[in-house]
């Protein structure tokens, strides 16, 4: 049964962000007359600086700090579906999540984070299945294409074959995008707490860590961890930073839709290139960063005098000319191969990115009637309804390739 309404469907929280700001302006273009929404943040004087800039005095705005639970509560209380981009969320999200599901408030988020996502399932899971709350993390570029990726590929495979696809690549055919403070924020906490934790470092290179203890999953993963030539495509591949998150989001999407992709499916990401130079280039230079990402003083370092901070990210410029281009190649039963695509007119990072996840909340709020209590993925908890969606406001489709 679908929970009592509250006074807004959304709550933008973290509204003042980078990508706060792109999904509040995002939002306010489209009809008024089909849902209502709210702001918060945890500076009223920039919430209202926001609202004077976007010309939306008529919104209401509250107050909220990440580890205020009275102040976070009024939020729950106040809206059907919290949004929130405050991250890094293993520093600043546990909060909220706990509050969702305990009042039985739908929420969502832009995590990338396994560790934490971990943390937050051995916790509150059971809350929210009790609740009725439906927690979504990684609603954006990470990683809803991928997971509506291989979504529809293995929904077209069974179509067409009666069963799903054994294995499915998935290659970044092209991409053009620029990391924000935030994100690079999120991947050197990673680096932080896994350096800090051995017990951790093992836990992350689990493909399964995320689907829960009764998933039956044991077949081996590809790891892309250098250049490599792959044969059956034809061409070179490099490791994909988003592939530690993507891969095993997809996994846990075949957990909750009980193993629709099959108990043995094999799931892998990475970045293609035509060149040998290009694709060990790109490895060595990810992997150089890393290294030095690792090791404490040079993080703090690279923190402060090198990378973005907190509240940077590319000029609305690079989001208009940034654009994704995903490739999921699957060998069918009969023999066949099936190639589906998922792409973006905008910065992946950060302009598809807040459309994505303001599609996927509102998604959330309006065609998810039936959906339980619990903490899901994109893919199993909204599937064919977020496709639909995606293609026909956000500029991402998920497409089969003829």
């Amino acid at each position: 049964m679908r929970k009592q309404q509250k006074e807004f469907d959304l709550m933008i929280y973290g509204a003042t962000s980078f990508v706060g700001k792109i999904m509040v302006a995002y939002l306010a273009s489209l009809p008024k007359d089909e849902f209502t929404w709210a702001i918060a943040g945890r500076s009223e004087a920039k919430l209202k600086e926001l609202k004077a800039e976007l010309g939306l005095q008529d919104i209401s705005h509250f107050v909220a700090d990440a580890k205020d639970e009275k102040a976070l509560g009024a939020l729950c209380d106040s809206a059907n579906v919290i949004v929130t981009t405050v991250g890094p969320y293993a520093l600043y999200g546990e909060t909220l999540v706990k509050l969702c599901a305990q009042s039985g408030t739908d929420y969502l988020d832009l995590t990338g984070e396994p560790q934490w996502i971990k943390v937050m399932l051995d916790k509150y899971e059971a809350q929210a299945k009790e609740s009725g709350a439906r927690i979504i993390h990684c609603a954006g570029f990470d990683s809803i294409p991928s997971d509506l990726g291989v979504y529809l590929s293995q929904r077209l495979a069974i179509q067409k074959t009666g069963k799903p696809a054994s294995q499915i690549k998935m290659r970044v055919y092209k991409i053009k995008g620029t990391a924000s403070g935030g994100t690079v924020a999120s991947i050197l906490n990673v680096l932080k707490e896994a350096g800090d934790n051995p017990d951790l470092r093992k836990q992350l290179v689990n493909p399964y860590i995320l689907c829960g203890s009764d998933h039956g999953f044991s077949v081996r993963q590809k790891n892309h961890k250098k250049a490599e030539y792959d044969e059956a495509l034809g061409h070179w591949t490099m490791p994909f930073v988003m592939a530690a998150i993507n891969e095993r989001i997809v996994h846990r999407s075949n957990a909750l839709l009980k193993g629709l992709y099959g108990k043995a499916f094999q799931y892998d990401e990475a970045m293609s290139a035509k060149k040998a130079t290009t694709a060990w280039g790109t490895t060595m230079g990810l992997g150089a960063f890393v290294v030095a990402a690792s090791i404490g003083p040079v993080r703090n370092l690279l923190a402060k005098y090198v990378l973005p901070k907190p509240g940077e990210g590319p000029t609305q410029e690079q989001q208009d000319t940034g654009m994704f281009d995903l490739r999921f190649y699957a060998n069918l039963e009969d023999g066949k191969q099936q190639v589906v695509q998922v792409i973006g007119d905008k910065d992946p990072g950060y302009g598809s990115t807040a459309k994505m996840l303001s599609q996927a909340a509102l998604c959330l709020a309006k065609d998810t009637e039936g959906l339980s209590g619990g903490m899901w993925t994109p893919a199993a908890a909204m599937g064919d309804a977020l496709i639909k969606r995606l293609s026909a406001h956000a500029g991402v489709e998920v497409k089969e390739m003829l």
